[in-house]
Protein backbone atom coordinates (compact mmCIF):
# COMPACT_ATOMS: atom_id res chain seq x y z
CA UNK A 1 0.00 0.00 0.00
CA UNK A 2 3.01 2.28 1.15
CA UNK A 3 4.39 1.94 -2.64
CA UNK A 4 0.81 2.62 -4.62
CA UNK A 5 0.67 5.93 -2.49
CA UNK A 6 4.34 6.95 -3.41
CA UNK A 7 3.69 5.91 -6.68
CA UNK A 8 0.80 8.01 -6.68
CA UNK A 9 2.46 11.12 -5.48
CA UNK A 10 5.10 10.60 -8.15
CA UNK A 11 2.88 10.32 -10.49
CA UNK A 12 1.04 13.54 -9.55
CA UNK A 13 4.54 15.53 -9.19
CA UNK A 14 5.26 14.67 -12.54
CA UNK A 15 2.39 15.66 -13.92
CA UNK A 16 2.26 19.10 -11.80
CA UNK A 17 5.64 19.52 -13.52
CA UNK A 18 4.24 19.08 -16.80
CA UNK A 19 1.34 21.51 -15.86
CA UNK A 20 3.72 24.47 -14.29
CA UNK A 21 6.02 24.04 -17.73
CA UNK A 22 3.20 24.04 -19.96
CA UNK A 23 1.76 26.89 -18.70
CA UNK A 24 4.91 29.05 -18.27
CA UNK A 25 5.78 28.12 -22.40
CA UNK A 26 2.52 29.30 -23.15
CA UNK A 27 2.90 32.17 -21.13
CA UNK A 28 6.07 33.35 -22.98
CA UNK A 29 4.39 32.75 -26.49
CA UNK A 30 1.36 35.11 -25.24
CA UNK A 31 3.76 37.89 -24.05
CA UNK A 32 2.44 36.95 -20.83
CA UNK A 33 4.55 36.99 -17.26
CA UNK A 34 5.89 33.05 -17.27
CA UNK A 35 6.25 33.74 -13.60
CA UNK A 36 2.58 34.48 -12.68
CA UNK A 37 1.48 31.84 -15.61
CA UNK A 38 3.67 29.44 -13.99
CA UNK A 39 3.08 30.30 -10.44
CA UNK A 40 -0.31 30.30 -10.82
CA UNK A 41 -0.26 26.38 -12.12
CA UNK A 42 1.75 25.53 -9.15
CA UNK A 43 -0.60 26.94 -7.07
CA UNK A 44 -3.74 25.21 -8.57
CA UNK A 45 -2.03 21.73 -8.57
CA UNK A 46 -1.00 22.06 -5.24
CA UNK A 47 -4.74 23.11 -3.52
CA UNK A 48 -6.14 20.47 -5.71
CA UNK A 49 -4.58 17.74 -2.99
CA UNK A 50 -2.81 19.73 -0.20
CA UNK A 51 -5.93 22.69 0.39
CA UNK A 52 -6.77 21.52 3.89
CA UNK A 53 -3.03 20.37 4.90
CA UNK A 54 -2.10 24.10 6.58
CA UNK A 55 -5.15 24.90 7.89
CA UNK A 56 -5.55 21.75 10.04
CA UNK A 57 -2.19 22.13 11.06
CA UNK A 58 -3.02 25.32 12.29
CA UNK A 59 -5.93 24.58 13.63
CA UNK A 60 -4.92 21.61 15.48
CA UNK A 61 -2.09 23.21 17.05
CA UNK A 62 -5.15 25.67 18.03
CA UNK A 63 -7.05 23.32 20.05
CA UNK A 64 -3.99 21.89 21.24
CA UNK A 65 -2.70 25.03 22.53
CA UNK A 66 -6.26 25.97 24.56
CA UNK A 67 -8.11 22.31 25.03
CA UNK A 68 -6.03 19.82 25.76
CA UNK A 69 -4.08 18.56 28.64
CA UNK A 70 -4.52 16.58 31.65
CA UNK A 71 -6.22 17.60 35.01
CA UNK A 72 -6.78 15.31 38.41
CA UNK A 73 -10.12 17.12 40.41
CA UNK A 74 -9.72 14.50 43.42
CA UNK A 75 -6.23 12.38 44.16
CA UNK A 76 -6.69 8.57 45.02
CA UNK A 77 -6.09 9.33 48.41
CA UNK A 78 -8.84 12.43 48.86
CA UNK A 79 -10.85 9.51 47.70
CA UNK A 80 -10.12 7.30 49.98
CA UNK A 81 -10.22 9.61 52.92
CA UNK A 82 -13.91 10.69 51.85
CA UNK A 83 -15.05 6.75 51.19
CA UNK A 84 -13.05 4.68 54.01
CA UNK A 85 -12.58 1.11 53.42
CA UNK A 86 -14.69 0.81 50.22
CA UNK A 87 -11.65 0.71 47.39
CA UNK A 88 -10.29 -2.64 49.06
CA UNK A 89 -13.60 -4.00 48.24
CA UNK A 90 -13.67 -3.16 44.41
CA UNK A 91 -12.97 -6.20 41.73
CA UNK A 92 -12.10 -5.56 38.09
CA UNK A 93 -14.42 -6.08 36.37
CA UNK A 94 -13.34 -8.95 33.64
CA UNK A 95 -16.01 -8.72 31.09
CA UNK A 96 -14.93 -5.63 29.34
CA UNK A 97 -18.70 -4.64 29.24
CA UNK A 98 -19.52 -1.50 27.74
CA UNK A 99 -22.22 0.95 26.07
CA UNK A 100 -21.81 2.96 23.49
CA UNK A 101 -23.69 6.30 22.72
CA UNK A 102 -23.41 7.52 19.00
CA UNK A 103 -22.26 6.35 15.76
CA UNK A 104 -18.23 5.33 14.46
CA UNK A 105 -17.33 8.87 14.07
CA UNK A 106 -18.96 10.55 17.24
CA UNK A 107 -19.51 8.40 19.94
CA UNK A 108 -18.95 7.54 24.01
CA UNK A 109 -17.97 4.40 25.18
CA UNK A 110 -17.97 3.86 29.04
CA UNK A 111 -16.23 0.75 30.11
CA UNK A 112 -17.12 -0.54 33.76
CA UNK A 113 -13.65 -0.69 35.68
CA UNK A 114 -15.85 -2.61 38.94
CA UNK A 115 -19.07 -1.77 40.98
CA UNK A 116 -17.79 1.75 41.88
CA UNK A 117 -15.85 3.50 38.77
CA UNK A 118 -15.97 3.78 34.77
CA UNK A 119 -13.56 4.66 32.29
CA UNK A 120 -15.77 6.66 29.65
CA UNK A 121 -13.89 7.32 26.31
CA UNK A 122 -15.21 9.78 23.63
CA UNK A 123 -14.17 10.54 20.52
CA UNK A 124 -16.15 13.94 18.23
CA UNK A 125 -15.35 15.41 15.34
CA UNK A 126 -14.79 19.25 15.84
CA UNK A 127 -15.28 20.46 12.30
CA UNK A 128 -17.33 19.75 9.16
CA UNK A 129 -14.59 20.57 6.31
CA UNK A 130 -10.91 19.95 8.27
CA UNK A 131 -10.09 16.63 9.75
CA UNK A 132 -9.68 17.14 13.41
CA UNK A 133 -10.81 14.97 16.17
CA UNK A 134 -11.33 15.40 19.83
CA UNK A 135 -10.43 12.96 21.93
CA UNK A 136 -11.54 12.71 25.86
CA UNK A 137 -10.85 10.12 28.38
CA UNK A 138 -11.97 10.18 31.92
CA UNK A 139 -12.44 8.32 35.56
CA UNK A 140 -15.86 8.17 36.68
CA UNK A 141 -17.12 7.78 39.98
CA UNK A 142 -20.65 6.53 39.10
CA UNK A 143 -22.40 6.84 42.45
CA UNK A 144 -21.90 10.63 42.70
CA UNK A 145 -21.71 11.09 38.64
CA UNK A 146 -17.87 12.62 39.69
CA UNK A 147 -15.38 13.02 37.27
CA UNK A 148 -11.81 12.43 39.24
CA UNK A 149 -9.22 12.90 35.99
CA UNK A 150 -9.05 13.46 32.36
CA UNK A 151 -7.41 13.52 29.45
CA UNK A 152 -8.16 16.05 26.53
CA UNK A 153 -6.28 15.65 22.50
CA UNK A 154 -6.68 16.10 19.53
CA UNK A 155 -5.63 14.18 16.32
CA UNK A 156 -5.84 14.82 12.90
CA UNK A 157 -5.64 13.49 9.17
CA UNK A 158 -7.83 10.49 10.48
CA UNK A 159 -10.28 9.05 13.34
CA UNK A 160 -8.61 7.93 16.52
CA UNK A 161 -9.77 4.67 18.09
CA UNK A 162 -8.45 3.98 21.45
CA UNK A 163 -9.15 0.22 20.99
CA UNK A 164 -7.47 -0.28 18.23
CA UNK A 165 -5.51 2.62 17.23
CA UNK A 166 -5.35 5.11 14.41
CA UNK A 167 -5.93 3.42 10.74
CA UNK A 168 -4.41 4.00 7.66
CA UNK A 169 -4.95 7.11 5.46
CA UNK A 170 -3.28 7.72 2.21
CA UNK A 171 -2.85 11.39 2.90
CA UNK A 172 -0.48 10.16 5.57
CA UNK A 173 0.94 13.86 5.62
CA UNK A 174 -2.32 14.89 6.91
CA UNK A 175 -1.70 12.34 10.50
CA UNK A 176 -1.06 13.40 13.77
CA UNK A 177 -2.18 11.15 16.18
CA UNK A 178 -1.32 13.17 19.52
CA UNK A 179 -0.84 16.89 20.81
CA UNK A 180 2.75 17.60 21.91
CA UNK A 181 2.98 15.33 25.06
CA UNK A 182 -0.42 14.28 24.49
CA UNK A 183 0.89 10.31 24.60
CA UNK A 184 2.61 11.49 28.14
CA UNK A 185 -0.55 12.98 29.31
CA UNK A 186 -2.31 9.91 27.85
CA UNK A 187 -0.64 7.34 29.86
CA UNK A 188 -0.97 9.49 33.12
CA UNK A 189 -4.75 8.87 33.37
CA UNK A 190 -4.29 5.45 32.64
CA UNK A 191 -1.80 4.85 35.34
CA UNK A 192 -4.46 6.99 37.67
CA UNK A 193 -7.22 5.15 35.95
CA UNK A 194 -5.18 1.91 37.11
CA UNK A 195 -5.11 2.78 41.31
CA UNK A 196 -8.81 2.77 40.85
CA UNK A 197 -9.40 -1.01 39.44
CA UNK A 198 -9.60 -2.98 42.59
CA UNK A 199 -8.39 -6.44 43.39
CA UNK A 200 -8.39 -8.92 40.52
CA UNK A 201 -10.17 -11.90 41.68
Amino acid sequence: MGLVVLGALALYLIVSITVVVAATRAARRNDKSPWRWGGGAALVMYLLVFWDHIPTVITHKYFCATEAGFWVYKTVGQWKAENPGVLETLVTNKGESSTRQGDMGNYTDTYFLNQQFSWVVTQQDTSQSLPIIRMEQAVVDRDKNEVLARYVGFGSGNRVDDRSGPPGTVRFWMVNHHCDGGGVHQDALRNFRNKFLGAKK
